[in-house]
């Protein structure tokens, strides 16, 4: 069968089993909603964003309810994606059984339509049951789960529930067109319901259910998407960046970058990134941003290896990591992300800190920043920085948001705040 005659489930089965296979989901989605009609969009979206979300959980519910394995990671898959919609959604019952079926049969699994239709009427009989097994389950990947106790112990349980939740969408007023009290009462006059975040002196959550492009002045540059604490960046250094050449190392795509040129008078900003394409957005936002000038450079150069030709006098590092911080934006993370790729990815941070360290001018800071939740990523980190570098000071961060950890200070996700980020401040003394 033609992939564009598949019905609605089965097109999101399809999008799944490639996310099983490896990749992004934030590559895939966009392609995938081309070929969905706009009255099934808002469904397509939540089918995909859901099973995601609650796919350790439903997971755990669904294993005893398999006499064998199946063997077959894509029907599963689907079977994960029917309960989904019985536990979690206001569909009939009858419709999430019969469609579900219907798309194992249209992916080529028809031999094992019965056994799923079998699964997805046990648990349509026994709903509320299966919501609290699928509810109380921590639902994340055990490698995850079990660093996530140790580093976490306290905050264990509240985290597993957290990174269920819808992340908010949150903005930055860009302060070359605007304040942020006349930007909110510009969306108060459309209506539009938002207040003012807790620690970006910029930043404003956004509440109203209204699509990016559709919020007053997007056009004009007058925001960015931006979570808050990822906003923190900038507010960390004060005034510090005036005057100052500095080198945004992993820019894309441009958060930290426009945000510096909004709020500070700097006399070269360098944005360094490995990929092309994302150079590219750097570009563009800086372009919607009003900000292009004669004081930035892009540079498309891996940050292992690149050397700066000039005194650098401050680094922004927003090293690679296994973005644990912001699952709840992208549940594909859960299923993509390996316990074998976080000792290649500290790896990594390691190789990039110590040539960025190489740049850095006496007397200059380099922040490190991830938007992860690993201590091994972080705190540990940079413990190993600090014991292989007799010329770094950090510099602490006297704020009143995040956890203090032994070097640097973590946010974890929680409610309607922020996503997961690190931040460590490092002063180059000798």
């Amino acid at each position: 069968m033609n992939p564009l005659q598949f019905n609605l489930r089965a097109k999101v089965g399809y999008l799944l089993s490639k996310v099983q296979e490896g990749e992004s989901l934030s590559k895939l989605l966009d392609d995938q909603l081309n070929n969905i009609t706009e009255k099934d969009r808002a469904l397509f979206h939540q089918l995909v964003l859901g099973t995601l979300r609650y796919w350790y959980n439903i997971k755990a519910a669904s294993l005893p309810l398999l006499k064998k394995d199946l063997n077959n990671p894509y029907v599963e898959g689907l079977i994960y994606l029917g309960i989904y919609q019985l536990i979690f959604t206001r569909i009939p019952p009858h419709a999430s059984i019969s469609e579900t079926v219907t798309a194992v049969k249209q992916l080529g699994f028809s031999p094992l339509s019965g056994v799923v239709n079998a699964v997805l009427r046990k648990v349509s009989r026994d709903q509320e049951n299966f919501k609290q097994i699928i509810v109380n389950a921590h639902g994340l990947p055990s490698w995850l789960y079990k660093r996530l106790k140790r580093d976490w112990p306290e905050q264990i349980q509240d985290l597993c529930l957290a990174l269920k939740e819808h992340a908010p969408l949150t903005i930055r007023v860009n302060q070359k067109q605007t304040t942020r009290n006349n930007y909110l009462a510009l969306l108060e006059e459309n209506h539009i319901e938002a207040k003012k975040c807790n620690f970006s002196q910029s930043g404003l959550q956004i509440f109203s259910a209204i699509p990016i492009t559709q919020l007053p002045g997007f056009k004009e540059g007058l925001f960015f998407v931006q979570d808050e604490n990822a906003q923190l960046a900038s507010e960390i250094f004060d005034k510090k960046l005036d005057g100052k050449t500095i080198i945004d190392a992993c820019a894309a795509p441009g958060g930290k970058t426009t945000h510096i040129l909004e709020k500070f008078k700097v006399n070269k900003l360098i944005a360094l990134d490995n990929n092309e394409n994302r150079i590219q957005r750097i570009q563009e936002n800086l372009y919607r941003l009003k900000l292009n000038n004669s004081n930035i450079e892009l540079i498309n150069s891996d940050a292992t290896t690149w050397q700066s030709k000039e005194n650098i006098d401050i680094i922004l590092l927003d090293a690679p990591c296994s973005a644990t911080g912001v699952i709840r934006r992208h549940p594909d993370i859960q299923l993509l992300r390996k316990m074998s790729d976080i000792t290649q990815t500290v790896e990594l941070q390691e190789k990039i800190l110590n040539n960025m360290w190489n740049q850095l001018s006496i007397g200059g800071y380099l922040l490190y920043i991830t938007c992860s939740i690993l201590k091994i990523e972080n705190e540990n980190q940079m413990e190993n920085f600090f014991s292989n570098h007799i010329d770094a000071k950090e510099i602490p961060i006297n704020n009143h948001w995040g956890i203090k950890q032994k070097f640097g200070r973590q946010l974890l996700p929680v409610d309607q705040f922020g996503d997961g980020f690190y931040y460590c401040l490092i002063q180059k003394v000798i």
